[in-house]
């Protein structure tokens, strides 16, 4: 098979697109590079129809391979295991934009798999992947309504910056991915420390023209080397059929869709749902595995009609009206911060535990290696609609939602060095009717706060919904449920009073119009303001002063990297003492920080001293209260702190002459000393003269040996003259007064 190759320019880097060299067999297979990173795409699609599903079955995956980096796995299993949150949230960057752009009623298998076999930091693989699945949608015979592209843009030094480094991403303040295809808009992911909507919509219009160089060369690609679509079965409804059970059925749907207590028409709607499909299948038993459709469809009709021609919400609302807000912090009281947010019938519950920075979680993708610090877990229990199913571990949609409200908060967490924990919380839905991400982007905010973690301000959450005709756009503030499955987006904002922290788009329209973009961004921010008054409510002075009780204590210690060897100890023997003895947990970082993590305020304070003790330098003229570690003829060696120990002559341990050191010390004692003298050797030398009400306030002469007054090398000696350069001054006793 003949090897295909173009290349094309994006901003200031070269892309290359190649077919046939490798996975022929894929209805579309393409090499994707950009310098030295090159990523496999792979579009295939099952000979038939599936049988028995209601919905397309697109399976989107993002195969991270260490060899691309050159890097072993970590850990004990050396093949790998389960997919990292980077793999998985780029899955969903890839599923998100494709999905809108199949046929409607597609029903065969199609797997879309995306695979960096090299990668450069310069160079990112997760835009290349997207963008591969893109070309290799279009050229392969799998129908699809593409191209489009997709293009990540960071500002950095103030100037934007497209498909950036990944160091340039560490040194932004705003990171946009956009994909989109002939100017509309198919997906959102952004991240950004407060960012206004005015610069967020000119990183947009970047974005913009960058994607359409990306769609211009896929098309010329797929029109040079691309294959002819193939004629597969859409499952499709009988028009016939449709417009007569409408005729029998609309006004009941009606009915139910406008029943005014929430709770009960919210399983009206879907008891009718099934009634009808009950009767329906006595009638046409025939059809009884078309109606499922049909009743959806017709559900969606009167929902959409309600709010185009009526400009009336389902559960009564005006449009840009948010549901009943209501928030709670502390009610769990072991709980180091808790909150309960609740926003009509969606209810989020969060709880926040504070712990040690050795708890941060390991980071192990194509990326980085890296420690993370803050962490957010969203779970989605069964009881939270009503259902009774088994729990399962997160899926793709669990560990999305985590990972945008942890993206919303993390702009305005404190650093490592403010806040020297651990933070990891963890959001239980406890009702679910629509948006419940950004319900736990409210509720994060809350425990956060409630948890005495200083957040530079608070951060809320929001969604706009739209339902959209030929001639009509309307924008919905807040969407439920309903609402969701019915419209044809879910446009997420999250921020502060001064800007943008966090977005996710996706939609069903084959591509949003900028205006709708425009429009959604600034009733989230009006929305937004709303829920910040309730945040001032509950919590009116912002994050609380003190840290819970029961939340463990940070105390941080800064020593002489070169003595970091001299505090672990060799085997860890001295650290894994201190740990033992004080309960408190240590850890040191390469600059010389040593971070000690203890729920006792006693253990904490000892093992700072001990810390402190261990590390710092003798002073000249310090005195210290020591033990007594050995004896000799000539003396006693005391212990001043850890691994450091000084002598005692046994001429400097009392006035009089002692005959015998074990006359005044003994092992195990503890006596006042104080330094005499620092040697070059690194020697201390000590006296226990002068603590005694009797004693003598002195500096010993330099060169005093053991024999006291009986002489010694000063006997003879001029005291009267001046001492020389270097030497040191010569002290006479002087009795206390």
């Amino acid at each position: 098979m003949a090897i295909n190759t173009m290349e094309f320019t994006v901003g200031s880097k070269t892309y290359t697109f190649k077919q046939g060299v490798v996975a022929n067999q894929a209805n579309g297979a393409v090499l994707v590079q950009c310098g030295e990173s090159i990523v496999l795409v792979t579009a295939c699609m099952g000979e038939k129809p599936k049988e028995g599903v209601d919905f397309f079955p697109l399976t989107c995956d993002y195969e991270e391979r260490k060899y691309a980096v050159g890097k072993i796995p970590g850990g004990f299993v050396k093949r790998g295991g389960r997919p990292s949150e980077k793999a998985i949230l780029t899955s969903r960057v890839i599923d998100r934009p494709v999905r809108p752009l199949f046929p409607a009623g597609m029903r065969n298998d199609v797997q879309v798999v995306a695979m960096p076999l090299s990668m450069e930091e310069d160079n990112p693989a997760d835009m290349l992947a997207v963008l591969g699945a893109s070309c290799a949608l279009t050229i392969s015979d799998i129908p699809w309504h593409g191209p489009l592209g997709c293009v990540r843009v960071c500002r950095v030094d103030g100037e934007f910056v497209v498909n950036p480094s990944l160091e340039q991403q560490k040194n932004t303040d705003l990171n946009l991915t956009l994909a989109a295809t002939d100017g509309r808009v198919l997906e959102i992911e952004f991240e950004g420390s407060e960012i206004s909507e005015d610069v967020l919509n000119d990183a947009i219009e970047v974005a913009h023209a960058a994607i359409d160089e990306e769609v211009a060369a896929i098309r010329k690609f797929a029109e040079m080397y691309g294959k002819p679509k193939a004629d597969v079965p859409l499952v499709t409804m009988d028009p016939e059929l449709y417009a007569e059970i409408d005729e029998k059925i609309s006004g009941r749907l009606a009915q139910a869709i406008r029943e005014p207590d929430k709770s009960e028409k919210e399983s009206a709607i879907f008891q009718l749902k099934d009634a009808l499909a009950e009767e329906l299948a006595e009638e046409y038993p025939e059809r009884a595995e078309e109606l499922p459709e049909i009743l959806d469809k017709l559900i969606k009709k009167q929902v959409r009609k309600m709010i185009i021609t009526e400009g009336a919400r389902p559960d009564g609302r005006a449009l840009d009206q948010i549901r009943p807000l209501n928030a709670q912090v502390g009610w769990l009281p072991r709980v180091h911060g808790s909150s309960l947010f609740s926003r009509g019938q969606t209810q989020v519950m969060t709880a926040l535990t504070l712990g040690s920075l050795d708890d941060a979680q390991i980071v192990d993708n194509l990326e980085e290696d890296t420690e993370k610090y803050f962490m957010h877990y969203y779970n989605f229990p069964p009881y939270s609609v009503g259902e009774a199913r088994p729990i399962r571990s997160a899926g793709r949609r669990e560990i999305g939602h985590g990972a945008l409200a942890e993206k919303a908060l993390r702009p305005v967490m404190p650093t490592k060095d403010e806040f020297p924990y651990t933070v990891l919380a963890t959001s239980e839905v406890m009702e679910s009717n629509g948006s419940t991400s950004m319900a736990s982007t409210c509720g994060l905010t809350l425990a956060l706060m409630d948890a005495g973690v200083k957040i530079s301000a608070p951060v809320a959450g929001i969604s706009i919904g739209l339902v959209s005709d030929e001639t009509t756009k309307v924008l919905l503030t807040d969407i439920q449920a309903l609402e969701d499955f019915t419209g044809d987006m879910d446009f997420k904002v999250t921020g502060t009073r001064k800007g943008v922290t966090a977005i996710q788009v996706d939609t069903k329209l084959e591509g949003l119009d900028r205006d709708v973009v425009k429009g959604a961004l600034e009733m989230a921010k009006v929305a937004r303001y709303r829920i910040l008054d309730l945040f001032d409510e509950v919590l009116p002075g912002g994050p609380r002063e003190e840290l819970s009780k029961y939340a463990p204590r940070v105390y941080t210690v800064k020593i002489d990297p070169d003595k970091i060897g001299a505090l672990i100890g060799p085997g860890g023997k001295v650290i894994k003492k201190i740990e033992a003895d004080t309960g408190a947990n240590l850890t040191i970082e390469q600059d010389g920080t040593v971070y000690i993590t203890s729920t006792d305020a006693a253990g904490g304070d000892a093992a700072r001293k001990f810390v402190e003790d261990l590390t710092r330098e003798v002073e000249l003229g310090e005195v210290f209260e020591g033990k007594v570690t050995r004896t000799e003829a000539f003396g006693a060696f005391v212990e001043l702190l850890p691994g450091k120990e000084g002598l005692v002559h046994i001429s400097q341990m009392a006035k009089e002459r002692v005959a015998k050191t074990e006359d005044v010390a003994n092992v195990g004692d503890i006596v006042k000393v104080k330094v005499i003298e620092l040697g070059d050797d690194g020697k201390i030398r000590l006296t226990m003269r002068g603590f005694a009400p009797d004693d003598l306030d002195y500096v010993p002469p330099t060169g005093q040996t053991s024999g006291g007054g009986r002489g010694g090398r000063d006997r003879g000696r001029d005291r009267s003259r001046k001492p020389a350069d270097g030497e040191a001054p010569k002290v006479k006793f002087r009795p206390k007064r």
